[in-house]
């Protein structure tokens, strides 16, 4: 009904430059959108308000002349002007039942689209250092990627999915040599560890892992280990970042660099494969795992920051390489390469997104934490420099979720160990619930997972009251066969004039807004539209079973009324298939 709409407004525009009440050449984008107000009729248009300066008459004046120019139409029963100059559109109801059909016919292609023109996407998210398993707080990420991807596809993106691996740095350094440490203490080693260490559960286990492999090759004797370090956080001048970098010298030094290589390598497997399958089990799949190191070891980032300097936006001062972001409005320059010749983890990002638009990729979605927020202008400002489009990076902020237990708050520090890990959310509440309770605010939002709601069966817990919607329908299709009733869609569609009812026709409305639902919300990179709009469809069919019933003797009563909650089943499905959540038969 809406592209109807749209094309009896485009010729109305023609006859409004024909007549000379609007110039020739003037250009008009037609917007018409479902109304929220029944009393606002179904559909309303802001025509007239976007052209009354062209015309030179007032917007309600402009209304009148648009409404006088509309053909009869027997499916569009009223139309009104409003407010200062909106047109309200009011459908016959039998007209809105004709989406049924369009439903049932398409079925999990419903609600589909073109918007993405087949342009290519590249949708980087995640990206937690491989220093451990993912928590809570990356959950969100996941969620939200993972969902923004599958509804970009939806709406005609060629979608990439990529995990960029950050297994270059100081951090990964400091990681290996907590997992040796942690061997020396097995080969029976005493010290002190060190206090910025990796001190989880999971090094140990990595460190069992060594163990096993090399038995004691590796050993080296705690006073040599320690031998020049810096004193530790707690002793007399000591500093922990000293102490804990000393140390990573010391590992490199002693174990040489196919062993030191040997220990990264494992801890690095180990826990990667650890997220990749954690992720797998939370419905979360990627196109690419890149690796960070892989664009120090091809030449990538050298190749980045040499186009930089031939650019003159790098210069040295003290010994290190610093890039001119504040020519682009960045508080001060950022440092590419330190005064020791390492690269910083700026220099690896500036490669990394100038790799991704050499791969040829249109858009770039980059969905990070929103404490990046002030990271955006300086890796725009060196795509600018390198004479690259920074408008093709897109980043979406999301706030990490605050997971509460009562009303203790957990804490989630993966240096400590002390973290609610992602796999322990997915074993308390379920995929579908976390999937589901992640995705329904917007990513920016400031969010507090409440995991009694989360893992309570009632009404108050929307994945419940959207799944046991779907579960309700196919319950009433169970029951149809025990009546001894068989499902006659091509009758029920034959039939959907005897749908008087206004529950029937509000549901058939809901699932006439589902596609351009979709579209927005692909645009405007917002899934948890999806998840409000489960939500109104689940308590339209929840108030329509409380009201009526499906199964009644007159057959064609009872297969229009099945063929339109079938309909709503198969949307049910579909926005629930976008942001990763199960269709349940029976709950």
């Amino acid at each position: 009904m809406k592209t109807k709409l749209n094309q009896i407004l485009i010729q109305v525009v023609e006859q409004l430059k024909q007549q000379g009440i609007l110039p020739a050449e003037q250009t008009v984008r037609i917007q018409v959108d479902a109304t929220k107000e029944k009393a606002h009729g179904d559909f309303a248009t802001n025509l007239a308000m976007m052209l009354a300066k062209p015309a030179g008459m007032p917007p309600r004046a402009l209304a009148t002349k648009i409404l006088a120019l509309l053909p009869q139409d027997s499916v569009i029963t009223r139309v009104e002007i409003a407010g200062p100059g909106f047109i309200n559109f009011f459908v016959a109801d039998q007209a809105k039942f004709a989406i049924v059909q369009r439903v049932l016919e398409q079925a999990s292609r419903f609600g589909q689209s073109n918007v993405g023109q087949g342009r290519s996407v590249l949708v980087e998210f995640v990206s937690a250092n491989p220093t451990g398993p993912l928590h809570v707080g990356h959950g969100r990420g996941a969620a939200y990627g993972a969902s923004l991807s599958n509804l970009l596809a939806f709406s005609g993106f060629e979608v990439t999915r990529e995990y960029y691996v950050n297994d270059a740095g100081r951090q990964m350094d400091i990681l290996a040599t907590s997992v040796w440490l942690r061997y020396l203490e097995i080969c029976g080693e005493a010290f002190n560890f060190p206090s910025n260490g990796y001190k989880g559960d999971y090094i140990y286990a990595v460190s069992r892992q060594l163990f096993a492999q090399r038995g004691d090759s590796l050993r080296q004797p705690s006073l040599e280990v320690f031998a020049g370090v810096h004193p530790d956080e707690g002793q007399p001048d000591g500093d922990k970042e000293q102490h804990i970098d000393d140390l990573i010298l010391r590992a490199k030094a002693l174990l040489g660099a196919a062993d030191y290589e040997q220990v990264f390598g494992l801890v690095l497997k180990d826990i990667l494969s650890d997220i990749e399958e954690d992720l797998a089990e939370f419905g979360v799949q990627f196109d690419n795992w890149f690796s960070e190191r892989a664009l120090m070891h091809t030449g990538v980032v050298d190749a980045a920051l040499e186009k930089l300097q031939k650019s003159g936006q790098v210069y040295e001062q003290n010994g290190a390489l610093w890039f001119r972001s504040t020519d682009y409005g960045d508080e001060k320059d950022r440092v590419v390469v330190r005064d020791n010749g390492l690269k910083t983890y700026f220099a690896s990002d500036i490669a990394y997104h100038f790799n991704k638009l050499e791969r040829g990729y249109e858009t770039l979605i980059d969905i990070w934490g929103a404490d990046h927020h002030g990271y955006i202008p300086r890796v725009k400002a060196a795509m600018q420099a390198m004479d690259t489009n920074p408008d093709a990076l897109e980043v979406q902020l999301v706030q990490f979720a605050i997971l509460y237990r009562g009303a203790e708050r957990a804490q989630m520090s993966t240096r400590s160990g002390q973290f609610v890990t992602l796999r322990e959310l997915r074993e308390e509440v379920g995929v579908d619930a976390a999937r589901f309770f992640y995705v329904a605010r917007k990513s920016e939002q400031h969010m507090d997972f409440d995991l009694d709601l989360a893992k309570s069966k009632s009404n108050e817990n929307p994945v419940y009251y959207i799944q046991y919607a779907h579960a309700r329908i196919s319950n009433v299709l169970n029951q149809l066969e025990a009546k001894g009733y068989t499902l006659d869609l091509t009758q029920g569609l034959a039939s959907l004039e005897s749908l008087t009812q206004t529950h029937e026709t509000d549901l058939a409305s809901k699932l006439a807004q589902f596609p351009d639902l979709i579209s927005r919300a692909a645009l405007a990179r917002e899934p948890h539209q999806i998840a409000y709009y489960l939500k109104e469809l689940a308590h339209g069919l929840h108030s329509y079973y409380n009201a009526s019933q499906f199964i009644v003797e007159d057959d064609a009563l009872r297969n229009a009324r099945l063929a339109l909650v079938c309909a709503v089943q198969q949307v049910l499905k579909n926005g629930l298939a976008i942001i990763g959540v199960s269709a349940p038969e029976s709950m």
